[in-house]
């Protein structure tokens, strides 16, 4: 994720920038900060930049996007970055989407943050003056009038980016006079909608909840099979006992249909008896 933060000085960019930071694992670039360390590295562009600056002179653009090109081949900027400071001016803009695009790697989006000048004057106002109610030294850039100077020289260079950005369709706007978590939340929201970062923590806790539920159906039909389980072994059971009363009807014959039997032999021996009987009686008659 790469992304650039604008707003005149007191709209809270240094804050919500580390926030950004902390949230996406992403590394805060200002221009400041990477050229003293271009110069404390002793880099050609470090060296360049020292020289110039010695001398008393600003340091031209192309010295500054040579500076942010060797910075974002850095590892950690590998994640994605911030750009707090840069571009100041159109110039600046132009000459950043040029490195960006030597280098294949796409700007996502540029968020501004909107605040009321006259109020941001009234707070830095009522901050000196409880400073020094206090007794406490009051920083010299940290004033009415430096900052009258500084959001001057705001309107005049920086504000003309809010046009250039946003015909190109990558300026959010948010309004920075909210409190800060509510600031927080609107460029995550923003950062959504725009497809900069993934709802990771919904898909994470959502592929957690899956498995969980799976195991948890699979543990309970071990525990407890369905219906359809437990049928066939109600049949087989019931079968084994049919099949245990047959074989023991066959072995132990009714009362009745022992009576039936005995009625039946004694008829046939009856029957067996009155016929020698009769034979007897027809051998007599034959010998008279």
């Amino acid at each position: 994720m790469r992304i650039i933060l604008l707003g005149p000085p007191g709209s809270g960019k240094g804050t919500q920038a580390q926030l950004l930071v902390q949230r996406y694992g992403i590394v805060q670039l200002s221009t400041g900060e990477m050229l003293r360390a271009a110069v404390a590295a002793g880099t050609p562009v470090g060296l360049k930049a020292k020289e110039i600056m010695a001398s008393g002179g600003l340091v031209p653009d192309d010295v500054v996007v040579g500076i942010i090109s060797d910075r974002i081949d850095q590892p950690d900027a590998k994640n994605g970055f911030i750009l707090d400071g840069f571009p100041r001016t159109v110039p600046q803009a132009e000459a950043l989407d040029e490195l960006l695009k030597r280098k294949h790697l796409k700007l996502d989006a540029v968020i501004e943050l909107r605040v009321n000048e006259s109020a941001l004057l009234s707070r830095v106002e009522t901050r000196v003056a409880q400073m020094r109610e206090r007794g406490e030294e009051v920083r010299l850039d940290d004033t009415p009038e430096v900052l009258t100077k500084r959001l001057a020289s705001y309107r005049s260079q920086t504000e003309p980016l809010i046009h250039y950005y946003s015909e190109r369709r990558k300026l959010s706007t948010i309004d920075g006079m909210m409190a800060i978590d509510e600031v927080t939340r609107a460029i995550h929201r923003q950062l959504l909608a725009l497809g900069a970062v993934e709802p990771k923590t919904h898909a994470r806790s959502a592929a957690k909840a899956a498995p969980a539920k799976k195991a948890k159906a699979g543990k309970k039909l071990a525990k407890t099979p369905p219906k359809a389980a437990k049928k066939p072994a109600k049949s087989a059971k019931t079968a084994k006992k049919a099949t245990k009363k047959a074989a023991k009807g066959a072995k132990k014959p009714t009362k009745k249909t022992a009576k039936k039997a005995a009625q039946k032999t004694a008829k046939k021996a009856l029957k067996k008896g009155a016929k020698k009987a009769a034979k007897k009686v027809t051998k007599k008659r034959t010998k008279r």
